[in-house]
C-alpha cells in the first residue's frame, strides 16, 4: 500500500500544478516555495469567506497539503474536506476564524521529512541502518534518505511561518498557531510542538503512525517515540493536544501504541481540558476517514471545550 501511494504520487506530479478547486473560501498558492532546508514544494493557503486583510485569525499548518482541499487533484482521489469542514465550523461560530497553510509533502522524501529525527537517532546504529533497508514491497526503501525531520521543522518555524505572518491578517502568537497531520504527519505534528512548544500552541495527530516503519514484531521505535516524549511533550497548561484511531487497516495497529501514549500525556498533566485522545471503530486509514472527523481536532483546538462536544 504505501509502495502504491509512492508510486501514484510521483505519476500524477502534473495533476498536483492545477490549483485545487474549493466550495468555500479561496485557495492562493505559494509556487515551488524556496527553501534553505529541505526541497521547493507549493504551499496552498485557504482563506475563509470574508477575509479581507482587516480582521485577524488563527493558523492552522497542515502537513500533506495536496490532500486537503480537491480530491480530483490528489493520487487517491480523496481529500479532508478542508474547506467544507472549517467553512461551516466558523460559520456556526464553533471555532475562531483561521486559515489553513496546506504544506505539500517531498513526495518520495515524505518518510525522511516526517520521521521525528531525535527519536530515530537515538535508536541503535544497527536498528537505523535496518530501518533505511526496510523494503515493505520488496521493490523501494522505506526512506528516500537519511531523515531530515530537523530540517523540516526549520523550515516551518524559520521560514513558512515569518512569511504567513509577515503577508497574511493573522495572531502569531502560539495560542493561535496549529499544526495538524494524520499518520506521517502526525508523528512530525507531535515532534514540531514538542521541539517548538514557544511556536505552536496545539497540534492534532490523525492516526498517528506509531510504528514508523511497516514492522510490527520487535520494531524498537514506538518504545524510542515514547521516551522522546517523556522528555519533550511540553508540560500541560499552555498547550493543547488532540489525537485518535481508528480499528481498520493500518489503524488498527494503534490502539495498543497509542494507549501507551495516553498514559505519557497524562502524567505530564494533561486532562479533559487541554487533550483528547478518541477511538473510532471500524474507522480505516484515509483521508475519507480523517475528513469525517475532522471537526472534532479543529472544535476542540480553535474553538470552546464545550464546542467539541
Amino acid at each position: 500500500m504505501k509502495l502504491l501511494a509512492l508510486l501514484l504520487f510521483i505519476l500524477s506530479c502534473s495533476v498536483f500544478a492545477k490549483l485545487p478547486k474549493v466550495s468555500s473560501g479561496s485557495i492562493e498558492r505559494l509556487q515551488n516555495f524556496h527553501s534553505e532546508f529541505v526541497p521547493p514544494r507549493h504551499i496552498d493557503i485557504w482563506l475563509p469567506e470574508g477575509y479581507n486583510g482587516k480582521k485577524k485569525h488563527a493558523v492552522v499548518y497542515m502537513h500533506d497539503g495536496q490532500m486537503l482541499f480537491d480530491g480530483s487533484t490528489s493520487w487517491n482521489q480523496q481529500e479532508w474536506r478542508v474547506d467544507e469542514v472549517a467553512a461551516r465550523l466558523i460559520a456556526a461560530g464553533k471555532t475562531r476564524p483561521f486559515i489553513v497553510v496546506g504544506i505539500f509533502n517531498a513526495g518520495p522524501h515524505r518518510h525522511s521529512e516526517y520521521f521525528p529525527q531525535q527519536p530515530f537517532m537515538a535508536l541503535t546504529a544497527e536498528q537505523q541502518q535496518a530501518l533505511y533497508q526496510n523494503n515493505p514491497a520488496q521493490q523501494a526503501s522505506l526512506f528516500s534518505q537519511p531523515v531530515y525531520s530537523d530540517n523540516y521543522l526549520k523550515f516551518l518555524v524559520q521560514e513558512l511561518k515569518p512569511y504567513i505572518d509577515s503577508r497574511y491578517a493573522v495572531h502569531t502568537d502560539a495560542a493561535s498557531t496549529v499544526v495538524i497531520g494524520s499518520s506521517m504527519g502526525g508523528l512530525i505534528s507531535l515532534y514540531a510542538i514538542s521541539e517548538y512548544p514557544q511556536v505552536f500552541g496545539a497540534a492534532a495527530c490523525l492516526s498517528t503512525h506509531w510504528p514508523g516503519s511497516f514492522e510490527q514484531q520487535d520494531n524498537p521505535v514506538p518504545a524510542q517515540f515514547f521516551a522522546y516524549m517523556r522528555n519533550k511533550l511540553p508540560e500541560a497548561g499552555k498547550h493543547k493536544l488532540y489525537f485518535d484511531y481508528g480499528t481498520a487497516t493500518l489503524d488498527a495497529w494503534y490502539p495498543p501504541l497509542q494507549a501507551q501514549a495516553d498514559a505519557i500525556i497524562a502524567s505530564k498533566g494533561y486532562n479533559n481540558t487541554n487533550w483528547q485522545t478518541l477511538r473510532f471503530d471500524g474507522a480505516e486509514h484515509s483521508e475519507n476517514a480523517w475528513a469525517e472527523r475532522l471537526h472534532l481536532p479543529l472544535t476542540f483546538l480553535l474553538g470552546s471545550t464545550t464546542a467539541a462536544k
